[in-house]
């Protein structure tokens, strides 16, 4: 594959501008966390190069709700809600990996991990824990005021990468809502352009997608969440013992 994105730089004439660096960082297939975590563990090959960030936030999705759940409420005439049980711990056992638009974000994201590939520690990325308070972004103005909605995901994943070159660059701070619920200037999915970083990768969902898609932690009962009200609680994230390529999340929220 390197042989021939050398080949795809030559065709471009861009071999003066572009490095192509030999060596696995990713596989295809990967969900969008594993690939962070999977990033992470590669810093010894990519130093210098990337600055890492991984964003949460809850989503409201009730297309996909009622695809997954609501349809066997009423399948083509015929009740068949008593499978509704099993058709949530199919769909919603698991994490989802799937492409949200901007729409579903239901508050400013919170970081859950910043890694400078510099300075981070392989003991470091063994676990990581991050606390949250969001705050519902629901528009309460005329002419058409939306107060209420119906969370489907208390936390959805994504991440970006800086390319900062062989110069480090001190990061720049994420816009995005801070520990205290506060906010400070930003789009609610934080994925606003850095201007001194040379390129910036967003799996973020109002940029244009990848296949990384998001990641999404349905709740297997939606909750209904008004203007302004707070969500507080933790998710924890750490590499399985047994297989390096899954990982174990635990999520709290009151």
């Amino acid at each position: 594959m390197c042989q021939r994105v050398m080949e795809i730089v030559r065709e471009n004439e861009l071999s003066n501008k572009v490095v192509v660096l030999h060596g696995r960082i990713e596989r295809n297939g990967l969900n969008l966390v594993v690939l962070f975590f999977h990033l992470m563990h590669r810093t010894s090959d990519i130093k210098d190069i990337f600055l890492l960030h991984l964003y949460t936030a809850p989503i409201t999705n009730y297309q996909r709700y009622h695809d997954s759940i609501y349809f066997w409420q009423d399948v083509y005439g015929i009740k068949m809600s008593s499978m509704m049980p099993l058709a949530k711990q199919c769909a919603f056992m698991e994490p989802s990996v799937e492409t949200i638009s901007d729409e579903n974000v239901l508050t400013w994201p919170t970081v859950v991990a910043q890694v400078d590939c510099y300075t981070i520690q392989a003991l470091e990325l063994e676990i990581i824990s991050a606390a949250f308070k969001f705050t519902s972004m629901l528009n309460g103005s005329q002419p058409e005021p939306v107060v209420q909605a119906y969370l489907h995901c208390m936390v959805s994943f994504w991440f970006d990468v800086e390319f900062n070159g062989p110069v480090r660059q001190k990061p720049k701070k994420q816009a995005t809502q801070s520990m205290d619920g506060s906010t400070q200037n930003a789009s609610p999915s934080s994925k606003k352009k850095k201007q001194d970083v040379s390129i910036v990768l967003s799996t973020a969902s109002e940029d244009a997608p990848t296949h990384w898609q998001q990641t999404l932690l349905y709740l297997f009962e939606p909750i209904e969440l008004n203007k302004d009200q707070n969500i507080e609680g933790s998710v924890t994230i750490s590499q399985s013992q047994q297989h390096a390529r899954f990982l174990n999340i635990c999520l709290k929220y009151l």
